[in-house]
């Protein structure tokens, strides 16, 4: 079984050494990174939901997230296949089966456009904040790239 607290602290350690977010929050079942340079407020975060842990990007603002959104129509690659590369580049092993768990897109009942995946998670603590870890910075790396994320045209 995880140890929360355990796993949470390593995912914050490995947060602030990355240097890729402006700051860092961790609560008892959730940690929430804040986008750098994004036109609008945006957290990255590992949340647990019952059992299931999930990684997630969130914002209030619609305008960011439409423009994540039509990055993705106009370059035509899969979401999935995008974080799936920064995985890759982080040495993960994504499933045996090779597939991709499904990212989400939606609107959630707090009014916050999402996009969110499960995450298998092991029993290991060190094991299970590794890999929490590599998707927090996967979806970090692959969301820069699109949209406004990168603070958007000042024309």
């Amino acid at each position: 079984m995880i140890d929360v607290q355990r796993f949470l602290e390593l995912i914050r350690q490995a947060a602030e050494k990355a240097g890729v977010f402006e700051r860092i929050d961790a609560g008892d079942a959730a940690i929430r990174c804040l986008a750098k340079d994004a036109s609008a407020e945006a957290w990255y975060s590992i949340v647990r939901e019952g059992n299931d842990w999930r990684v997630r990007l969130a914002t209030a603002d619609r305008w960011l997230s439409e423009s994540i959104e039509a990055d993705l129509m106009h370059h035509g690659d899969p979401l999935e296949e995008l974080i799936e590369e920064e995985l890759i580049d982080l040495d993960h092993v994504v499933a045996v089966d090779g597939a991709m768990p499904q990212v989400k897109h939606f609107r959630s009942d707090d009014r916050l456009y999402t996009f969110e995946n499960v995450i298998a998670m092991p029993d290991d603590t060190d094991r299970a904040a590794t890999i929490a870890t590599r998707y927090l910075l996967a979806y970090e790396a692959a969301f820069r790239e699109l949209g406004d994320m990168q603070g958007g045209d000042d024309e």
